[in-house]
Order: C-alpha cells, then sequence, then structure tokens
C-alpha cells in the first residue's frame, strides 16, 4: 500500500504560486517516512506544531490500539513539493533559487536563504524591494528614507548596490536604482558572496544578492485590482491578470500594471510610478519557454540626498519627521525597460539543458543637491548643487546544463554553466552649478529657484563580465549527507574611452578563479546543520561623482565568506541559527579632502537567528535578531585600524506578528517592530547616528461582496512619528520617514 501526502510545513498543499521558476524541478528529491511519522505530519497540516516526545508517544500509542497487530509497516514514499510552494503562514516558500545549483527546499540548501511571496509583498502593501526584505530579517538593514536617489540596504554589514538584484537570474535586467515590486512572484534573499552562484555582480556586492522572480500565470484564471492610497495624497492602482490556455493549459499569460502619483508623508515631496509587464510562458512534459517585458518609470520630486557635517560639528538634533533637506523643485528619474528570453529542455531524467538572454536600457536624470554640509551647531547648513545623468545599455545571458547520476552508493547532482554580462554607460553632468549654491537651516529650510539643468557628456565607459562555473553535490548516506563542491572562473573586462576623440583611455582586463565549498548534514528530519566557505569577485569600484577623483577606476578585488549554521523546521514554524565572517577590501571618501580611497580591509563577523512562520493556528510571526561585528582590520597607513565601519548598527532586532482575530471571520491584526543600535558616520567613530526603535501596526479584512472575494488593508509605519537619523548613500545622515499611513483594497473579478 502506497500513501501519498504533503509535508506539512507547506500551507497550501498543492498549491503552485504564481511566480513559480522555473516550471519544474527535476531534480526533487524523495523522502522516506514510517506511517507514524506520516500521520504526524498530516496532524501539523492542520496548523499544529511539532508534538512533545510524550504527545508523540501518546499518538503512537492510540493509534497502536487501533490497528490490528498483523498489519505490516507502511513506508511512505513522496516526491518533495516544489521549493517554491509557501510555507506555513504564506509569507515565505520553502525554498528558492540558488543560483545555478537551481531550485533547492531551505533545508537542503547550505546557506542562509529566504525567499518572500507576493502575498507577503500585498499584505505589507510594499512599494520597493528595500521594504520587503528590510521588514522582518535582522541582517538586512535599511537607512528608511523617504524617496532618496535610489534604494539603499546592506546585508550582512556590507552595502548591497540595487543593480546587482537579478531578475529570473540575469544580472542587469531588473530596474536600476529603485523597483516597485508588482511584477513579481518571489523575492529571494541569499545571504553572503555569491559569485560561485551568480557570477560576479556588477556593482561589488558581497554581504548578499536578491533574485527577482517573475510571475507566471497560475492554472486557475486570474483578474485582479488593487486600489491603493498613501498619505498625504499618492492615490494608485494594480491590476493583475492571469490566464493559461490549451488543452493542458500549456500557454500562459500574467499581466501587470501599476501606477501611483501624488503628494508623500515629506513635506513636499511627490512621487510617481508607472509599470506595465508581461510575462509569457510555455510548457510541455520536457520543455519549458518563457519571455518576459516590462517598462519601467519612477520619478520623485523633492529627493532625499542626506547631509555631512562639517569638520568639528556634531550631529545635530534631527528636524520634524517630515522635514525636506533638498530643494522641493529637485526631481529624481528612473526609466527602465527590459526584454528576457529562457528555455529549459529536459534532454532525459537524468540531464536539463538551459538558456537566457536578455537586454534592457536604463535612463536616469537627477538635479538637485550634490552635497550638504551642516555649518554648525544651529543647524544651519550650506547646500551646493549639481546634476547628473546617464544612460545604459545592458545584454546579460547564462547558457548550462544540469544533470544527476549515481556511483556507487554516492548520489551526484552537477551544474555546468557559463555567464554573460555587458554594460556601455555614457555619463553627463557637473558637480557644481554656479550661482545655485545658498545656506539655509535644517530645522527651517527655505529654497531658492531651480537650477537649469545642463548635462554636458563627461564619460563613456564599456564593462564585460564572463564566467564559466562548476558544481557537484555529493549525498551520502541516504542523501543525510551532502557535500557541494564548487569554482567559478571569471574575466572582468573594463574600457574607458575620450568623449571627444572616442579613443580608448583606459582599460583593465583581469581574471580570477572563485572557489567555494558546502557541507550540509541532515541530522534528523527536522534539524540540518551546515557550514560553508565562499569567495566572491567584484568589479573594481568606481569613485563616486560627488567624489574628487570621481571616475577613478580600481582593480577587481576577492572577498572571502566563512559560515556555520544550524536549521530547524519544526513543520509549520522554522528558525536559523548562524554564525560567519566575510573580509572584503574597503572604500571610504574622506569627508575633509573628499577623495575616495579603496584598499585595506572590512572584517565583518556577526551571529544571527532568523525565524518565520505559524506557531499556533492564526498566528504567523518572522523576525530575529542579529549581530554584527564590522571591523577594519587594514588601512592607510593605520590611521582608524581597529575602528567598526561607518553605517552599520552593530545590532539588530525585528519582529512581524500577524494575528486572525477567532471572533471576525476574516480579520487579521499585524504588527511590525524595528529596532537598531547606533551607526558611526565617522570612520574614527567619534560621530554616530543614534539606534532607534519603529513600530507600525495594521489590519486586513478579507470577505466577499457579490460573491467575489475583496481584501482591505490598511497600515500605519513609524506609527509614534519619531524622527530619526539612517545613514544614506554617498552622505553621512538622512532623515527616516515618517508616519505613514497606507490603504488597499483589492477585489477579484
Amino acid at each position: 500500500m502506497t500513501t501519498h501526502h504533503t509535508p506539512s510545513r507547506n500551507a497550501q498543499p498543492g498549491h503552485e504560486t504564481p511566480g513559480t521558476y522555473p516550471l519544474s524541478t527535476p531534480f526533487a528529491l524523495k523522502r522516506s517516512t514510517t506511517a507514524h511519522r506520516a500521520l504526524l505530519l498530516g496532524m501539523a497540516m492542520g496548523g499544529m506544531l511539532v508534538a512533545a516526545p510524550s504527545a508523540i508517544a501518546q499518538s503512537t500509542s492510540e493509534q497502536s490500539a487501533q490497528t490490528p497487530a498483523s498489519l505490516p509497516q507502511v513506508t511512505v514514499q513522496d516526491k518533495m513539493t516544489s521549493p517554491a510552494a509557501p510555507y506555513a503562514g504564506g509569507q515565505v516558500t520553502s525554498g528558492g533559487r540558488v543560483g545555478f545549483l537551481g531550485d533547492k527546499d531551505f533545508m537542503e540548501t547550505p546557506f542562509n536563504t529566504i525567499s518572500y511571496t507576493d502575498k507577503f509583498v500585498e499584505d505589507r502593501q510594499a512599494q520597493t524591494i528595500s521594504e520587503v526584505i528590510s521588514a522582518t530579517d535582522p541582517t538586512v538593514f535599511s537607512n528608511g528614507a523617504s524617496g532618496a536617489w535610489s534604494e539603499a540596504y546592506s546585508i550582512r554589514g556590507f552595502t548591497s548596490n540595487t543593480y546587482d538584484m537579478t531578475f529570473g537570474g540575469l544580472y542587469g535586467m531588473a530596474p536600476y536604482y529603485r523597483t516597485t515590486p508588482e511584477m513579481y512572484g518571489r523575492i529571494e534573499v541569499l545571504k553572503g558572496p555569491s559569485a560561485l552562484l551568480n557570477g560576479m555582480p556588477p556593482g561589488g556586492s558581497v554581504g548578499g544578492s536578491v533574485n527577482l522572480v517573475p510571475k507566471r500565470a497560475g492554472d486557475e484564471p486570474l483578474t485582479r485590482f488593487t486600489a491603493t492610497y498613501m498619505s498625504d495624497s499618492q492615490l494608485g492602482g494594480h491590476i493583475d491578470v492571469g490566464r493559461r490556455f490549451g488543452e493542458n493549459k500549456q500557454f500562459g499569460i500574467r499581466f501587470n500594471g501599476a501606477y501611483r502619483n501624488g503628494d508623500g508623508a515629506v513635506n513636499d515631496q511627490e512621487k510617481r510610478v508607472t509599470l506595465a509587464s508581461v510575462g509569457l510562458d510555455w510548457r510541455s512534459d520536457r520543455a519549458r519557454i518563457s519571455a518576459d517585458i516590462y517598462s519601467s518609470d519612477d520619478r520623485v520630486h523633492g529627493v532625499t540626498r542626506g547631509i555631512n557635517l562639517a569638520p568639528g560639528v556634531g550631529v545635530p538634533k534631527p528636524p520634524t519627521a517630515d522635514t525636506l533637506l533638498n530643494p522641493d523643485w529637485s526631481t529624481v528619474h528612473n526609466k527602465d525597460k527590459a526584454v528576457m528570453v529562457r528555455g529549459e529542455f529536459d534532454l532525459s531524467d537524468q540531464l536539463m539543458a538551459y538558456a537566457a538572454y536578455g537586454v534592457s536600457d536604463t535612463d536616469y536624470k537627477y538635479n538637485g543637491a550634490m552635497t550638504a554640509q551642516v555649518l554648525n551647531a544651529n543647524g544651519d547648513f550650506r547646500t551646493s548643487i549639481g546634476q547628473l545623468a546617464f544612460d545604459q545599455k545592458k545584454h546579460s545571458g547564462e547558457i548550462g546544463l544540469k544533470g544527476k547520476m549515481q556511483t556507487g552508493s554516492v548520489k551526484h547532482q552537477w551544474s555546468l554553466n557559463a555567464t554573460h554580462y555587458s554594460h556601455k554607460q555614457n555619463d553627463y553632468g557637473r558637480r557644481t552649478v554656479p550661482g545655485a549654491d545658498w545656506a539655509t537651516n535644517i530645522y527651517n529650510p527655505v529654497w531658492g529657484a531651480a537650477a537649469e539643468f545642463v548635462a554636458p557628456h563627461i564619460a563613456h565607459t564599456e564593462v564585460r563580465l564572463a564566467s564559466y562555473g562548476l558544481a557537484n553535490t555529493m549525498s551520502f548516506a541516504e542523501d543525510s549527507v551532502q557535500l557541494t563542491l564548487g569554482v567559478r572562473q571569471q574575466q572582468v573586462v573594463s574600457d574607458t574611452y575620450s568623449v571627444t576623440s572616442g579613443a580608448r583611455t583606459a582599460r583593465y582586463d583581469q581574471r580570477a578563479t572563485s572557489p567555494a565549498a558546502a557541507l550540509l548534514v541532515k541530522a534528523t528530519e527536522h534539524v540540518s546543520v551546515y557550514a560553508n566557505y565562499i569567495e566572491g569577485l567584484s568589479q573594481g569600484a568606481t569613485a563616486p561623482m560627488t567624489a574628487a577623483n570621481a571616475g577613478e577606476v580600481f582593480a577587481p578585488y576577492k572577498s572571502k565568506q566563512k559560515e556555520l549554521g544550524v536549521k530547524l523546521d519544526l513543520g509549520g514554524f522554522a528558525n536559523t541559527f548562524s554564525i560567519f565572517e566575510i573580509t572584503r577590501p574597503s572604500s571610504y571618501t574622506d569627508p575633509v579632502t573628499n577623495i575616495y580611497s579603496f584598499g585595506g580591509e572590512q572584517r565583518n563577523r556577526g551571529v544571527e537567528w532568523g525565524f518565520f512562520g505559524a506557531p499556533l493556528n492564526g498566528v504567523r510571526l518572522m523576525g530575529g535578531i542579529a549581530y554584527t561585528a564590522p571591523k577594519l582590520t587594514q588601512t592607510a597607513g593605520g590611521v582608524n585600524q581597529g575602528k567598526n565601519a561607518t553605517g552599520v548598527p552593530k545590532l539588530q532586532a525585528k519582529l512581524g506578528a500577524e494575528w486572525d482575530v477567532p471572533v471576525v471571520q476574516g480579520l487579521t491584526l499585524t504588527g511590525n517592530v524595528t529596532a537598531a543600535s547606533k551607526q558611526y558616520i565617522s570612520a574614527d567613530n567619534q560621530l554616530w547616528a543614534p539606534g532607534r526603535t519603529i513600530y507600525d501596526i495594521g489590519a486586513r479584512y478579507a470577505t466577499k461582496v457579490a460573491e467575489r472575494p475583496v481584501t482591505l488593508r490598511a497600515t500605519v509605519n513609524n506609527v509614534t512619528n519619531k524622527s530619526y537619523w539612517g545613514m544614506p548613500l554617498l552622505s553621512s545622515l538622512a532623515l527616516g520617514a515618517p508616519r505613514t499611513v497606507l490603504v488597499s483594497a483589492s477585489v477579484d473579478f
């Protein structure tokens, strides 16, 4: 007798999320268990926690009393559900994409990963990727600023560049500086360097990587409209339509369109977002083909840029949270569009071939404060206006094979792939605008007239990244021990050209090999222990336009991570404990000379505890605690050696909670708490932004109106309207977002 069941940690048995990618997982593992264990898993499916040992014994004895003695032991064989299936609570999935290793269950992954569902995004009413990944993960830090020129977040204490996000596994295809999340089915975070898994990130991120998984049409038709409101007067809407066609529903189309426009909670700050995306796919027993097309337009008037401090000036008390510290006429405009195609073919039950390719364009324009410096304790500050623009054309692709085989008692899952990324970029602008500087005060800012945008062509660069990777996961002792070994050979070529003659003025061409090793031991069905060593390779940093040595390019650099962790899966509630060390060359812009330098070494050591799932019926929890010690272990001349790196809180604690109110069917109360310790803003650690604790509260109500599902949501972020400083990109201090009200209503047609 054979019995089939779905593991209890999946919130929706048999459900395939719209963002499932790839469309099939040909290397799913098989799990063997006894009938007694199957009974326990079935109980957990009903929302119960794994029973205590005494309860297990009682359950076993009760079943034995009801079972004839002659009944033989039943062995259950079931194919593990897709890692894209929601975990208990539906906020995250049971796994996700691990680079070219493919989709893996999180208990089978020897790295610290988490994958957020589109349901989590919708319920949080998130408008950026930062708002998703920093909400409950204590290893992700965001300065909290609203309407900045770029999203900004760090993972494990290292800044992660937005243009290092992968879209469907490809670099360069996601929007460059800010991404609205409506077109994604999953948002995946992998912590630590990922050169082996994904290839070299174009922007040099080493603390972690983010992969955006495009939505796909589900088997059931979907037509959903969501109306949105954000204080003070921003209105918008989102339409999500999915259909499958054909006798076997082999053809799918998913359309997402979003529009938001109006004033935000910060005074004189207006935001406008326009998005249109189409995801197409075709699937058969052995082949899968998909295509994604999108156009995104993101504009902010009244940009949050950030301020610096003059020598000898301490950190001032923050002004009211809704103050804009940049000219109210300042603007940043991001336009992105891309086309991607992907194909997969199962050559046999043991071998799959795949290829993907994409092209994208980015146009960026900024007009506003380039630098702003507080001059005294009274909050007087001087603003210098600058203007920047660039256009970038990108090509990205990968091709590879995945296979499985067995040698004796050892199983192998191997992956081989090649990646390519290139871009051509033209830069325009000027760091200062004659006659446009003036002084005002942070507590009562008054702005002058708008500066006419004049942006001469100042630079042309071309970059090409290529790599070849090979990895093999060997499974021993009936899959309870898994050893992954891999290596990636990488090349980076960067050329700089004269904007007048077109002649090449500089080139560097570097190659490096990045190895990785990871061990996972499944101590029990519910406990996995893992360790990994992985190296990253990053394109050499370029001095920003705000620096005195703007445009100076530095050589590629390596980073290294060592990590040890334990994962505990209780069926409906999961925990991950890990310790890590990451080392990488460090960079710093001197606040006096304004010279950007690159060299030395920063070493981040940390301890993390994260959790997610439904520990009780009707209760969902996500969050954790992380301690990170970011030390400058090597510096030029030993200056500031041993000090803490800037912009990184040593301690973060986060908790997101949801409670389904028993007496009101469909009503859920929500809350979120984020606590962060101080962040140093000067390399000598004499200046810092104080720590803060931010509270969010909300509720949602799911019901039916005229037999149509309707969900109403309301959230108040920073409910106490706390004023606080965070450290933004390229400057020392920026105001966090004030109290913000978000309301939405979704209806399915």
